[in-house]
């Protein structure tokens, strides 16, 4: 398994925070995630980098970007 924490620009209130939630709850592959309105990452846990991947598009495709990419 692997974790990341990617910083993302635009999330300003918990309907942010909701709207990302939603599709890290129906994308498969996750394990698990944490995300923070206060600090604006996410931190996520995953087996395949292609899930990794599609949670970054479907990020960007709601309006918000992907400014930094941390391994842990």
């Amino acid at each position: 398994m692997k974790t990341i924490e990617l910083k993302i620009e635009g999330i300003k209130c918990e309907g942010c925070c909701n709207r990302i939630k939603n599709i890290l709850n129906i994308t498969k592959g996750i394990n698990a995630y944490e995300l923070s309105l206060e600090t604006k990452t996410l931190k996520i846990t995953f087996k395949k980098e292609a899930t990794l991947k599609e949670v970054q598009e479907k990020i960007q495709n709601l309006g918000f970007k992907i400014t930094e990419k941390i391994e842990k």
